[in-house]
């Protein structure tokens, strides 16, 4: 598995409109990701908004072996009223840790590197508790190369970035 060093840097807040569902992997892995940021794509275009990034996939709540609360969006330059279904949102500012992999099939793994390095580190994630799996402040994969650059989901650059909690233990 492909995967670069970890950096921790500054992010300033990111405006996005998105369609937020609940859903399982396995849906995932079934068309759900491109039909949602094509309905996105399209409703921008009607709009004559223009995107100001790659797209994103958020995780709210993580519960692999049951749903996933996630957010599929696009970066904008400001939000706008939504339509219903999809709904403005944004990345909220701060300082995030991240790191970049090859292939979509590397998501998970690629995760939980980005986890363990965190841990450690000492780091402290911007999370919350829920009875429903992991809250996360904002967590998020941004899909950096993809099938306009190359068809093959495995040569696929993405990059996964969680917040840092806003205070940090004292190393």
């Amino acid at each position: 598995m492909k995967i670069t060093e970890p950096k921790i840097e500054e992010r300033a807040e990111q405006p996005y409109m998105g369609i937020r569902t609940q859903t399982t992997q396995q849906e995932l892995g079934n068309g759900l990701i491109p039909q949602s940021l094509d309905e996105i794509f399209g409703w921008l275009e009607q709009q004559g908004v223009e995107p100001v990034g790659a797209p994103i996939m958020r995780f709210h709540v993580i519960d692999m072996e049951c749903n996933l609360d996630i957010e599929l969006g696009v970066p904008v330059a400001s939000t706008m009223p939504g339509n219903g279904r999809i709904q403005p949102n944004s990345l909220p500012a701060g300082r995030y840790a991240a790191l970049v992999y090859t292939g979509i099939e590397n998501g998970v793994p690629a995760n939980g590197a980005l986890l363990d390095w965190g841990a450690q580190q000492g780091l402290v994630w911007d999370t919350f508790d829920s009875d429903k799996g992991d809250g996360f402040g904002s967590r998020y994969e941004t899909l950096l190369m993809g099938p306009q650059d190359d068809p093959d989901p495995s040569n696929w650059d993405n990059e996964v970035a969680i917040r840092l909690a806003d205070e940090q233990p004292r190393l």
